[in-house]
């Protein structure tokens, strides 16, 4: 039975999900999961899931939990990673409250902007610190990665480290789910092929039955159904005729069009939920005593399967079972017409072959520039990462669309330097 590490399994729900997912397949009921947190209390109540997962689904999987590391990976078969370096402060706070006093808002911060740009610069150094593991101890591990900023981050391993990774989100097969939804068709009877940069991939194909579904989606907006939620993404459906797989709140940060200080107006049509982030951190932290209690407590264990992709990778490189995920792979020849060696969002088939991507050849020119824009903040921020150059931090601030739609030079290289030394320790030096 294979030997699976969670790297920061003190996010105990989002742990849970992917275990019940693994435990629920027979061929993986006796797997040995090897818990590994920084956080010895949330490491605690973790390991209490897992045990109560095991006894509620009459499994034997073999269970530990460790502070150390290396002894979580040594031997490892895969290693799932769900770490946000930093917390919720002082990191996340510092990439929303430093912005704001510049008049540069934001929803999410965890992906572009400035936020997602110091976000991967605190977490890019971690996770190639965890891939030297990995070439000592399970060199021949598979490393399922979850953490934002996803592009940035599988970009810097794949460009560092040896270590086989795919980098997961569930953007893709949520968004079909929401969109299944909103026009009545129900989702186990339609055929789609996305691709694109993780949190700006397309539909490339919306179908069922050979019947393009892109019509039905236009007369959402035509009938005025669009969801007070998603209209960011049915303003963009309707200017560039594809409908992007992630969410409305994420995608208005990623261009210049939507988040304006100047006009509040824009704020109210789209819908959007500045510091958004934040709220939902303060929400989770609030209620986390009374989680605990409940997971950790006599209250029955729901195990339902979720739609992350986790553990069906896992069941199908261990049992050869053919299936289709999303995966954020390095782009060798998949997509023509963004930079070779950049990070995709791709189909790709999982057996006992391994993780293969599927070439999608030329996207639609516009849809490919759009990219471009986000990809060019990603390259100059991996570069700075890996060769600790503070003027590569400058330069992805400056090209990053939202940043530079606010604030002007000057307000922009202050700004890095303020957050630079604000995040102190959790930074490396730059030169």
């Amino acid at each position: 039975m294979p030997k699976i590490t969670f790297i920061g399994a003190g996010s105990t729900v989002f742990a849970k999900h992917l275990m019940g997912d693994i435990l629920t397949f027979p061929e993986l009921a006796e797997s040995e999961f090897a818990l590994f947190d920084i956080d010895p209390q949330r490491l605690r109540t973790s390991e209490i899931v897992a045990h109560r997962l095991n006894e509620a689904l009459g499994t034997r999987a073999r269970i530990s939990a460790t502070l150390d590391r290396r002894a979580a990976l040594d031997g490892a078969d895969y290693a799932i990673c769900m770490i946000q370096v930093g917390g919720y402060k002082p990191a996340t706070v510092t990439d929303f409250e430093i912005p704001k006093k510049y008049g540069l808002r934001q929803t999410i911060a965890d992906t572009l902007g400035i936020g997602g740009i110091m976000r991967a610069l605190r977490t890019i150094p971690v996770l190639l610190d965890m891939c030297r593991d990995m070439e000592q101890l399970c060199p021949e591990v598979t490393f399922l990665q979850y953490v934002n900023p996803m592009a940035m981050n599988c970009w810097a391993i794949s460009r560092a480290t040896r270590i086989k990774t795919v980098g997961l989100c569930h953007s893709v097969q949520g968004t079909a789910r929401d969109l299944a939804h909103d026009i009545g068709v129900p989702l186990e009877e339609i055929n789609y092929l996305a691709a694109g940069i993780n949190h700006m991939a397309f539909y490339l194909r919306f179908e069922r039955n050979g019947e393009d579904l892109y019509p039905h989606l236009r007369r959402v907006i035509e009938e005025g159904r669009v969801p007070s939620w998603n209209r960011v993404r049915y303003e963009i459906l309707r200017r560039l005729g594809y409908f992007v797989t992630e969410s409305s709140e994420h995608f208005s940060e990623y261009v210049p069009w939507f988040i304006k200080r100047d006009r509040p107006d824009l704020i109210e049509r789209f819908n959007i939920p500045l510091d958004e982030y934040i709220r939902r951190c303060e929400a989770q932290i609030a209620a986390w005593e009374a989680q605990r209690q409940a997971l950790e407590g006599g209250a029955p264990m729901d195990v339902q399967r979720s739609d992350e992709y986790g553990a069906l990778i896992i069941h199908s490189l261990e049992t050869g079972t053919p299936r289709v995920i999303y995966g954020n792979v390095t782009n060798h020849g998949l997509i023509d017409n963004l930079p070779q060696g950049c990070c995709v969002e791709v189909p790709c088939l999982v057996d006992k072959n391994g993780i293969q991507p599927t070439k999608i050849g030329a996207l639609p020119p516009h849809l490919a520039a759009l990219m471009q824009t986000n990809i060019n903040v990603q390259a100059l921020t991996v570069e700075a990462a890996l060769t600790g150059k503070r003027e590569h931090i400058y330069h992805a601030a400056m090209l990053d669309p939202h940043t530079a739609a606010e604030l002007d030079l000057d307000q922009i290289w202050s700004l890095v330097d303020d957050l630079i030394a604000a995040h102190g320790a959790l930074l490396p030096a730059y030169c």
